[in-house]
């Protein structure tokens, strides 16, 4: 009964959380002195009513910046550009940030010469673009008993993309795959 007064009884969603904000602004900085910085201010420690004033004049946002801070470090903004302008700092970090990216090749352990020599051609080109290769020999059935010959595949396979990678993982069995990783010797430019 108690459930189904407040609205929650079963198979009912729970209402939407509103995300808090990051900063404390205004009305919600709990602290009596800050450190106050900003445009057209002179930087100093100042009570906070003080403080609230001055970006009240300035027709601005007091944000604070370092809650962590003996007194908390304060700025005179507008909060809306600011939180703008950190996002856009967020995306050009990532969009700057270096995705790896992996291939994977899949051998048999009895593969043929000619399929060996176009796999080893695509792995040549992908590692000149910079990117990982990650080839493995898959195992079926009863075949796992040709581990060795799957070990020998991966290392003919490493030592002929000698030139253009090097290798990073040996070559490993897991369950019914051995893999070995390559990647390019030099960053793509």
């Amino acid at each position: 009964m108690a459930l189904k007064k407040s609205g929650f009884f079963r198979g009912a969603r729970m209402p939407f959380k509103k995300k808090e904000a990051e900063h404390k602004i205004n009305d919600f900085i709990l602290s009596t002195e800050v450190r106050l910085i900003g445009e057209n201010v002179e930087p100093g420690i100042y009570s906070l009513e003080k403080a609230k004033e001055t970006a009240a004049t300035l027709g601005l946002d007091l944000v604070e910046i370092t809650p962590n801070a003996q007194p908390p470090v304060c700025r005179i903004i507008e909060y809306s550009k600011f939180l703008y302008e950190q996002k856009k700092k967020q995306k050009e970090i990532k969009s700057k940030a270096k995705q790896t990216i992996i291939k994977d090749i899949r051998f048999g352990p009895n593969t043929d010469d000619h399929d060996f020599q176009f796999k080893l051609k695509h792995a040549f080109s992908f590692l000149e673009s910079g990117e990982k290769v990650r080839a493995y020999v898959h195992f079926k059935g009863r075949a796992i008993v040709y581990k060795e010959q799957g070990e020998i595949l991966l290392l003919k396979f490493a030592q002929a993309l000698e030139a253009v990678g090097k290798v990073e993982l040996l070559p490993k069995l897991e369950g019914k795959r051995m893999f070995l990783t390559v990647g390019p010797r030099s960053a793509k430019k």
